[in-house]
């Protein structure tokens, strides 16, 4: 279980934090319990999340168990250096739907003193790095990577298969329309599909 660093009044340092893993696999349930508990101690929080993702709430974070927390939805993620103030620390979901400059973001927020805790998909839905992630995951002092359970196999899951046969990147969606799967039910799935 990750430990929360020691964020020190003496001496004020920055980092960065990210939470990737598949669908279902609880990076925003894990994500709102680190903000929430930033907030137990008094620290100043922030929290946003791309506008685009309006799957559960307009502004709300909202986890797939329906924990959530007020955040303010940005639609480029310059605009969060903006928004961000004089928090101590800055939360943000689903960071794989912003541009590579949440990269920047991230860092000058980091560079400025400020805890920043990241959530996002490591992988889309073929199995690839997705947009920003490897960048914000290679500049990270803290990486957390989530699983969940194969609906399959029942085993370990990394992989957010798809069940529809749209070939869009970005396809917001739930239980309905994604499943998670380790990698040989991952594999398996994409085979199948490939025989259609």
């Amino acid at each position: 279980m990750f430990v929360e660093p020691n964020f020190g009044k003496a001496k004020k340092t920055g980092w960065i934090e990210v939470i990737c893993g598949c669908m279902f696999s609880g990076k925003t349930e894990e994500l709102i319990r680190r903000l929430n508990r930033a907030l137990i101690a008094k620290q100043r929080v922030e929290i946003f999340k791309p506008s685009v993702d309006t799957r559960y709430h307009e502004v709300d974070v909202v986890s797939h168990n329906e924990t959530s927390i007020r955040s303010t939805p940005v639609d480029f993620a310059h605009d969060i250096l903006l928004l961000a103030g004089e928090c101590d620390v800055v939360g943000i979901d689903e960071a794989q739907f912003f541009d590579e400059t949440i990269v920047e973001v991230c860092n000058k927020l980091a560079n400025s003193g400020k805890r920043v805790v990241i959530a996002g998909l490591d992988m889309d839905f073929e199995g690839k790095p997705f947009g920003p992630m490897p960048n914000l995951l290679a500049t990270a002092e803290f990486v957390t990577k989530v699983h969940a359970i194969c609906a399959q196999s029942g085993e370990l899951a990394s992989f957010s298969y798809r069940l529809t046969e749209n070939e869009d990147k970005v396809m917001l969606g739930e239980k309905h329309k994604y499943e998670a799967r380790s990698r040989g039910s991952f594999i398996e799935g994409i085979k199948q599909r490939k025989k259609k």
